[in-house]
C-alpha cells in the first residue's frame, strides 16, 4: 500500500467518524519558541492550551514535521530521518479513551477491502500507563486483546506533558510484532526493534503545576474538559504494510535513495559506507524539497540555516558517493516532487520555485567546498605550526558561519590531517547564533509578553475587527493592557504599554507590509502608536508610550492611524504586486516572490533567480510598470474561495498558506494576487515607480529595490542636478556623457598601467643586486628585504620569485620580502628545493613574520603569504625571519 492511500485511508475513516479533515499546517511554526513543527499536534497547540477555542470538537490530519536534533544519526542509523508524516486524530472535550482505543483497533485490524489496514490482531501489542486501568480494561474487554499483550510501563514511557505547566495525562501505545528474526519475545518491553511502534494514544485529562522532568511533576488536578492527542508515524507505517525492514525502503524515500543510486553509479547494500551517504541524501532531498516549497530559504540563521545545513549534507555526501562536480540535485529533486505531490499536489505547481532555489544553492556549495578547503588547509597549518593537535573551535565555527564548510566535513578533514576538532567550542557558538536568532523572532512577535496572555485576550473577547480597509479612525474600546509584558488593568504617561483593541483601524504587520503608527485617545489618555504586531491569529496589539494621562483597560477610545504613512505604503504595496507581475512577464513564471518590505515611498522585492538580472529587463520591467500606471487601472479587492482564486489565475505567493476563503488584489486585468495588505485605489495614484538596482541576497534569490511616488519623483529630480553638474564640469552635452566618461576612464586606466609597469620594473631592477648580496647562514642564502611603500603584492611575489631564480639549483636559498601596498603589511617568502631539503619551509617563515606584525598567515612549502596591522613593525618581522632560519639550521 503505498503512502498517499495510507494517507487517504486514515482521513476518510476519521472523516466518516465526524472529524474534520485539517490540511497539513506549513513547516514554518506560527509558534514563536519553534523555528519548525517537529510533532503533529502543533498546529492544535493553542487548542490544547486553552489560548484559542478550537473550531471543531474533533480533527483528523496528516502533518508534514521537521525534527533535526538527532541530524548527524541520519543516514548512520535505518532509524533516524529530518523530515515525516504524523497522521493524528483529535479531541477537543469530546470523546475519550473509550471511544479512541476502539478507533484505533477498528483501524488498524479491519480488512484492506473495507478500508482499513488489515493488521492481523495476534501481531499487535499495548502498552498503558502502568496506573491507567481504564485505559487496560477498555483494550482487553472492548478490544479484545488478551492481558498478556497488554503490558504495563512507567513515567518515561507512557506518560506524556510539554515540559511546563498545562496539559498531560497517559497514553497507549501500539506496537506491531514483526517476528521472531527481528529479536527476542516478550513484548515492548523485551524488544523494540522486534515490536514496532505504530500509533500513540495520548490522554490529555490532567492539570499539570510544576514540571522539574519527564518524571518528576505536579498533578494539581483533573482538566475541565478531557481530550486526545494521536500520533502515527506515516513512513513507519509504510514500512510494515508495504514488508520493507525501515523508513528508508518505503516508496517515498526508497526513489530518491534509488536514483541517488543510480547518478552516483553505485548500489545500495552494497558496503556500509556508501549506505550511509544514500540515506542522508534520500532524507535529506525529501527534507530540503518540502522545506523550500512551504518558502523556507537558505540562510545563515534560524530555519534558513536549517535548510542550508540539510541541502549542503546532502551535496557534501553526493560528492563522498563519487559526484566530484556533477550537479545531481536538479534530478533528485525533481523526483522527491514527483513522489510527495500525491498527497502534496501544490509541489508540483511549486516545482520550478523550488528547483530554482536548489539547485543555485547547490552551484554555490560547490563554489564553497572549493574556497572552504583552501581556508581549512591554512587553519590546519596555523594549528599544526603553534604545535596543537585540536582545531580550536572558532575556527570550525568560521568554516562553518562565513565559508559554509559543514562541521562534518570539517572534523573528517581535520581526522585524515591526524587533528581533532574543539566540537564543544563550536556547538557553543552554534547555540549562541541559534538561540540569538530564536529570541529575535519571538520578541518581534509577542515583545515581552507570554503568547498565552493573547490567547486569553482573544478566548474572552473574541477575534479584533480589522476596520483599516475602509477606515483610518475608529471608536472602539480598550479589552487588553500590557506593561513589561504582563496584564495591567492601567498604564500612566511615560509607559510603553502594548494596547488591544475591540475594533481597529491600525494595519498590522505582515505580508511584507510595514505596521501601521499612529495615536489611540481616551477621555484622559493619549499613546502614540509606533508599531502593531498580531502574535495570534485573530489578536492585533499596538505598541506605543503613553504621552498624557492613565489609559485604562475597558475605557472607550478613538483609534487614529497617520493617514500619509498609510498612503505612502499603500503606494509601495500596490507597486510590489506590478512589478511582481512585471518579472514573471520578462523572466517567466519560476521569478516567484520570495519577500518584500512596503514601507513609506521605497519598496524592496525579492524572487526566485538563477542568475543576475540584466539591466536591460530591469528597464523593461520599470517601463511597462510605469505604463500601467499612466493606464489609470482601478485597483479591486475582494474575498472568495481558495479554489476559485486558483482557477481565476491569482498569483499564491511562493511558500504562504491560505484559509479556505482568500482575499485577491487585481490592477485591472494586468496582476491579480491573494493578498491581505492595504492599497491604493487606482494605479495612477502611484505616480511613478523608479528600480533602483538588483542584487543577491542568497542562492538563487535576486532583491530588487525601487521607490514609489514622491520619493521617486525627488531622486530623478536630483540625479537631473547631478548630470547637469557633470555635463558643465566636463564640457559635453548630457548625450555625449557616457562617451566622454568612457574616454576618460579609458585614459586613466592606460596611466595606470603605463605607472604600474615602471614600478614593477623599478621593484624588479634590484633582483640582481639582492641575490648578490644574500647572505649565508650555514650553507643557506638568505635574503631579506623591504620594497618601497606602494609596491603591490603580487610585485613581492614577482620579485621574490625572481630573487630566488637567481640561485643554482644545488644552492639552499630562502628568500623573505616584505612592504606596503596600500596601508597594511604584506611577508612574502621562498624557499627553494635545496632550502626545504634543509629544513626551511616558507610557510613557517611566514608565520614569524606574521605574528611580529599583528597578522597571520600561511601557504605551502615553498611559497607563503601573510600579512598584518603593523607596517612599524616590518623591520622587526624581517629580524624575527632570520633568527627563526638560524635556529632551524644551528
Amino acid at each position: 500500500m503505498e503512502s498517499a492511500e495510507i494517507a487517504r485511508r486514515f482521513l476518510r475513516f476519521f472523516e466518516e467518524r465526524g472529524h474534520t479533515v485539517v490540511p497539513s499546517a506549513s513547516l514554518i511554526a506560527e509558534d514563536p519558541t519553534l523555528l519548525l513543527v517537529p510533532a503533529g499536534m502543533v498546529p492544535f497547540k493553542p487548542y490544547f492550551l486553552g489560548q484559542r477555542k478550537p473550531p471543531y470538537k474533533r480533527a483528523a490530519s496528516v502533518q508534514k514535521c521537521v525534527r533535526t536534533p538527532d541530524i548527524d544519526e541520519v543516514g548512520k542509523t535505518t532509524r533516524h530521518a529530518t523530515f515525516f508524516q504524523m497522521l493524528g486524530n483529535f479531541s477537543f472535550g469530546d470523546y475519550f479513551k473509550d471511544q479512541a482505543i476502539p478507533f484505533a483497533w477498528e483501524l488498524l485490524t479491519r480488512s484492506e477491502a473495507d478500508g482499513g489496514f488489515g493488521f492481523s490482531e495476534e501481531r499487535l501489542w499495548v502498552t498503558v500507563f502502568h496506573d491507567d486501568d481504564e485505559a487496560a480494561e477498555i483494550w482487553h474487554k472492548q478490544a479484545g486483546v488478551p492481558l498478556e499483550r497488554i503490558q504495563r510501563r512507567g513515567l518515561a514511557d507512557n506518560y506524556w506533558h510539554m515540559g511546563v505547566p498545562g496539559p498531560g495525562g497517559p497514553c497507549t501505545e501500539i506496537y506491531y510484532d514483526r517476528g521472531p528474526e527481528y529479536g527476542r519475545e516478550g513484548g515492548p518491553i523485551a524488544d523494540e526493534n522486534r515490536y514496532l511502534e505504530v500509533w500513540n494514544n495520548v490522554f490529555m485529562q490532567f492539570q499539570l503545576g510544576t514540571v522539574r522532568s519527564k518524571t518528576d511533576f505536579d498533578v494539581v488536578g483533573e482538566l475541565p474538559a478531557k481530550s486526545v492527542d494521536t500520533g502515527m508515524g506515516l513512513e513507519r507505517m509504510a514500512a510494515i504494510l508495504q514488508g520493507v525492514d525501515n523508513i528508508y525502503e518505503v516508496d517515498t524515500t526508497y526513489k530518491i535513495l534509488d536514483r541517488a543510486a543510480e547518478l552516483t553509479k553505485t548500489r545500495y547494500g552494497r558496503d556500509e559506507r556508501s549506505d550511509v551517504s544514500l540515506r542522508v541524501v534520500a532524507d535529506h532531498v525529501r527534507t530540503s524539497t518540502m522545506l523550500v516549497a512551504d518558502g523556507v530559504l537558505p540562510g545563515n540563521e534560524g530555519r534558513g540555516y536549517v535548510l542550508r545545513r540539510i541541502l549542503r549534507r546532502s551535496i557534501r555526501n553526493l560528492r563522498l558517493l563519487g559526484s566530484g562536480e556533477e550537479r545531481y540535485m536538479h534530478e533528485l529533486t525533481a523526483v522527491a516532487i514527483d513522489v510527495m505531490g500525491e498527497l502534496y499536489p501544490e509541489l508540483k505547481a511549486d516545482a520550478p520555485q523550488v528547483h530554482g532555489v536548489i539547485d543555485a544553492e547547490e552551484a554555490s556549495f560547490l563554489g564553497t567546498l572549493r574556497t572552504g578547503t583552501a581556508i581549512f588547509d591554512v587553519a590546519v597549518e596555523e594549528t599544526k605550526r603553534k604545535g596543537r593537535s585540536v582545531l580550536a573551535g572558532e575556527q570550525a565555527f568560521q568554516l562553518h558561519d562565513t565559508y559554509g564548510f559543514p562541521i562534518d566535513l570539517t572534523l573528517e578533514m581535520a581526522s585524515e590531517q591526524g587533528l581533532k576538532v574543539d566540537e564543544d567550542g563550536f556547538r557553543r557558538l552554534m547555540k549562541e547564533q541559534r538561540d540569538r536568532a530564536k529570541a529575535d523572532a519571538a520578541a518581534k512577535k509577542t515583545g515581552n509578553a507570554d503568547i498565552s496572555v493573547f490567547g486569553q485576550i482573544l478566548e474572552k473577547a473574541g477575534k479584533v475587527e480589522f476596520l483599516g480597509y475602509d477606515q483610518v479612525t475608529a471608536e472602539t474600546e480598550i479589552i487588553g493592557l500590557l506593561l513589561d509584558g504582563a496584564p495591567v488593568p492601567a498604564a500612566g504617561a511615560g509607559s510603553m504599554v502594548e494596547v488591544v483593541l475591540g475594533r481597529t483601524p491600525f494595519y498590522a504587520e505582515g505580508g511584507g507590509q510595514l505596521a501601521d503608527q499612529g495615536v489611540i485617545r481616551t477621555s484622559g489618555a493619549e499613546v502614540e502608536i509606533v508599531d502593531v504586531q498580531s502574535p495570534v491569529a485573530g489578536v492585533i496589539v499596538h505598541r506605543g508610550k503613553v504621552r498624557t494621562g492613565e489609559v485604562r483597560v475597558g475605557d472607550q477610545a478613538e483609534a487614529e492611524i497617520d493617514i500619509e504613512r498609510r498612503r505612502a505604503i499603500s503606494r509601495s504595496h500596490t507597486a510590489t504586486h506590478l512589478v511582481h507581475r512585471g518579472f514573471r512577464n520578462a523572466l517567466g513564471e519560476t521569478a516567484a516572490q520570495a519577500g518584500s518590505e512596503n514601507s513609506p515611498g521605497r519598496f524592496r522585492f525579492d524572487f526566485t533567480s538563477a542568475g543576475a538580472v540584466p539591466p536591460s529587463v530591469l528597464r523593461d520591467v520599470e517601463d511597462e510598470v510605469n505604463a500601467v500606471l499612466i493606464n489609470d487601472l482601478q485597483v479591486n479587492a475582494f474575498h472568495t474561495s481558495q479554489a476559485e482564486a486558483r482557477a481565476m489565475g491569482a498569483l499564491a505567493l511562493f511558500g504562504e498558506k491560505y484559509g479556505d476563503v482568500v482575499r485577491i488584489v487585481e490592477v485591472g486585468d494586468y496582476s491579480r494576487e491573494l493578498c491581505g495588505g492595504t492599497h491604493v485605489s487606482n494605479s495612477g495614484q502611484l505616480g511613478l515607480v523608479k528600480v533602483l538596482g538588483e542584487s543577491s541576497i542568497g542562492a538563487g534569490v535576486r532583491r530588487v529595490e525601487a521607490l514609489v511616488g514622491l520619493d521617486a519623483f525627488r531622486f530623478l529630480a536630483r540625479e537631473s542636478v547631478l548630470v547637469a553638474q557633470l555635463s558643465e564640469q566636463l564640457k559635453a552635452r548630457r548625450e555625449e556623457l557616457p562617451e566622454r566618461v568612457e574616454g576618460i576612464v579609458t585614459r586613466l586606466r592606460t596611466a595606470e598601467k603605463e605607472l604600474e609597469r615602471l614600478r614593477s620594473a623599478q621593484v624588479l631592477a634590484v633582483a640582481g643586486e639582492l641575490a648578490a648580496g644574500a647572505r649565508d647562514q650555514h650553507g643557506v642564502s638568505v635574503v631579506t628585504h623591504r620594497a618601497p611603500d606602494g609596491t603591490s603584492a603580487d610585485d613581492l611575489r614577482k620579485l621574490a620569485l625572481d630573487v630566488r631564480g637567481r640561485f643554482p639549483g644545488d644552492r639552499a636559498a630562502a628568500v623573505v620580502v616584505a612592504g606596503v601596498p596600500a596601508d597594511r603589511p604584506v611577508v612574502v617568502a621562498v624557499v627553494n628545493d635545496a632550502g626545504r631539503e634543509r629544513g626551511l619551509k616558507a610557510g613557517r617563515l611566514v608565520g614569524v613574520a606574521a605574528k611580529a606584525l599583528g597578522g597571520g598567515g600561511g601557504g605551502k612549502d615553498d611559497i607563503a603569504q601573510g600579512g598584518g596591522a603593523r607596517p612599524e613593525a616590518i623591520g622587526d618581522a624581517l629580524g624575527a625571519v632570520e633568527q627563526a632560519i638560524a635556529q632551524a639550521l644551528a
